[in-house]
């Protein structure tokens, strides 16, 4: 990778200084701010749980495929297709989500100019950013959510090709769009940025950009998000390592974390942080649990991505990636896989009756990774600071002193030598100078700490200071991670599933037939409501009006349909309240 010394993007600007001014932190909270606003983090994750959408998602990717190429050196004229067309898309969705909010979000493009690029000097170079104000301008910090727009195909000039890049990076740009809608119903101390780059595929260009933006105007960047290739569970024959457990294996349930290893920088600190953010805020309330993995790489090997510049100028930056990769991305006369080729679309008619049978982006795994995400944005974006501290070598065995950023609670982790990325312990404690449990003597251990508010949110661990301990100290009880949340209590303003409502239908697969049945509460209102089926491409084959009953708990339907892939929504007062799966053989 190039140091940020030489990189040679010129020119770097924001096209809206009203977006400009937010992003260095000068503006008044108060006009983006609406009173009814909840920045309650329970409010939030409990709200991302049910408002983020596998429909969404997929109605993105079907609009980003439209567009023929995304390619960074492609026609920026064509109202139809090029990267030019794409990026004007996802800037007047942002738009549409803009209008939505009360105007509280602020769109524009991150614009900057690239001589001498991989494949010429190219046009105006335009990332396109929606950006949502913190409520803190005092202590103003950005959390940048970021994905790469850009696609190619096995010739990284080719201009003219197929590149559709649904797995990547159609799967990053439609999280990130989905994030803005739904994170932009709520209120957060930092400042949130929702950012789709460019230039990614020749040299990260686009993120090399905003890291330099960010650095020559001092602006603070509490964390970087990036997301890349996130929503294919399928694992080619050529995926780089690590990952896949062999060609054709699938794996719909873990999300990988890829970090900086220096071991006294952020950057793997803040991997393990967003994996207990999952643990102790997410599992136990989502319908699918997850494994978070922290990699123990910056990349996959022979890679790199849009994190690893806001590294380079130290900001905390990480990577999310699927599981399972569908290539190397490394294409040669032999290869078969999907990534960077034409093969990388959303899905393939098998029978020839132009609907698509079967689909390479699983947009409900999409869906789960998108919460997570959001989660850990929601967590950064209100959260304490990371706490400043020192590690004595004591006689009586290794102290940790809080010197700074003092809270409520704070969280001890240890990792001896031989530890992997997990932590070998944490410890949660009151007070600001303890000395850590369970340590042996003569060995080295890696300490680190994070705090953790009246709220019950836990800041990123700081980087570790590795230190000898002399003597063995006594045993204590671990962190229970019990800060969790009780999303049956949430102030979400939608029915909440479980609670108000469940949907289901069985048999799923069905002969071609199921029952779908609607278990309501018996203190719900009496109101219209309709169930709504949809084949994939979102096209309405069935409607069936009703009325919830009060005291009626369950309303059931008999339903025959052609063979094929379908989604069957629960719909009141033009709401989709909820939305699943269905399959007809």
């Amino acid at each position: 990778m190039l140091s940020s010394t030489v990189w040679s993007q010129t020119n770097i600007r924001m096209t809206n200084p009203l977006m400009e001014n937010i992003v260095k932190g000068y503006y008044n909270p108060a006009s983006y701010q609406g009173s009814a606003l909840s920045g309650h983090h329970h409010d939030i994750i409990c709200g991302l749980n049910q408002q983020v959408s596998a429909d969404s998602l997929h109605h993105y990717l079907v609009e980003l495929d439209q567009f023929h190429t995304r390619h960074t050196y492609s026609d920026t004229v064509s109202d139809e297709t090029g990267i030019g067309a794409a990026r004007r898309w996802a800037l007047k969705r942002m738009e549409q989500i803009r209008s939505e909010r009360a105007n509280r979000l602020s769109i524009g493009y991150l614009e900057f100019d690239y001589p001498g690029g991989l494949c010429g000097d190219g046009r105006k170079w335009k990332n396109v950013l929606a950006v949502l104000p913190g409520t803190d301008t005092a202590n103003h910090q950005l959390v940048i959510i970021e994905a790469h727009l850009d696609t190619r195909c096995e010739d990284p000039c080719d201009i003219n090709c197929l590149a559709a890049g649904m797995e990547d990076n159609g799967s990053g740009s439609a999280l990130v769009l989905e994030l803005t809608r739904v994170l932009s119903r709520y209120k957060f101390t930092h400042t949130l940025v929702f950012m789709l780059t460019i230039g990614e595929e020749q040299g990260l260009y686009g993120a090399k950009a905003m890291a330099k933006y960010c650095k020559d105007n001092n602006i603070a960047v509490k964390a970087v998000l990036n997301n890349d290739v996130v929503g294919g569970i399928r694992c080619g024959e050529t995926s780089s390592p690590p990952g896949c457990d062999g060609e054709g294996t699938i794996d719909s349930t873990q999300l990988r974390i890829f970090s900086d290893g220096s071991f006294t920088a952020p950057h793997r600190s803040l991997a393990r942080s967003i994996n207990l953010f999952y643990q102790e805020k997410l599992t136990d309330v989502v319908q699918v649990p997850m494994t978070v993995s922290v990699m123990d790489q910056e990349d996959r090997t022979g890679r790199g991505g849009d994190h690893i510049p806001f590294r380079q100028e130290g900001y905390p930056s990480i990577r999310f990636t699927a599981a399972n990769e569908h290539g190397d991305a490394h294409p040669d006369n032999d290869y078969q896989d999907r990534q960077h080729s034409v093969r990388d679309v959303l899905g393939v008619d098998h029978d020839g009756d132009g609907t698509l049978d079967e689909f390479y982006v699983d947009f409900n795994y999409l869906a789960r990774n998108t919460v997570i995400n959001g989660m850990a944005a929601t967590l950064l974006a209100s959260g304490p600071a990371t706490p400043e501290f020192e590690l004595l070598d004591e006689p009586a065995g290794l102290r940790v002193n809080i010197t700074g950023n003092f809270a409520a609670n704070y969280r001890v982790g240890v990792r001896s030598l031989q530890a992997t990325n997990a932590f070998d312990a944490i410890y949660r404690s009151t007070s600001t100078s303890m000395v850590v449990p369970g340590l042996s003597a003569n060995q080295f251990y890696r300490i680190s700490v994070a705090a953790v508010d009246d709220n019950g949110v836990m800041s990123p661990f700081s980087g570790e200071i590795l230190k000898k301990n002399q003597a063995a100290t006594t045993t204590a009880t671990q962190d229970p991670l019990d800060l969790k949340l009780d999303c049956s209590i949430s102030g979400v303003p939608i029915l909440l599933k479980g609670n108000e409502f469940e949907l289901s239908c069985r048999p799923n697969p069905g002969p071609g037939y199921t029952t779908i049945v609607i278990r309501t509460s018996s203190h719900l209102a009496a109101s219209p409501a309709t169930i709504r089926i949809t084949d994939v491409l979102g096209k309405v084959v069935r409607e069936i009006p009703f009325e919830l009953q009060p005291g009626k708990v369950n309303h059931t339907f008999d339903v025959k349909l052609d063979t094929g892939n379908y989604f069957y929504s629960l719909v009141k007062k033009g709401e989709v309240l909820d939305t699943k799966s269905l399959v007809i053989h």
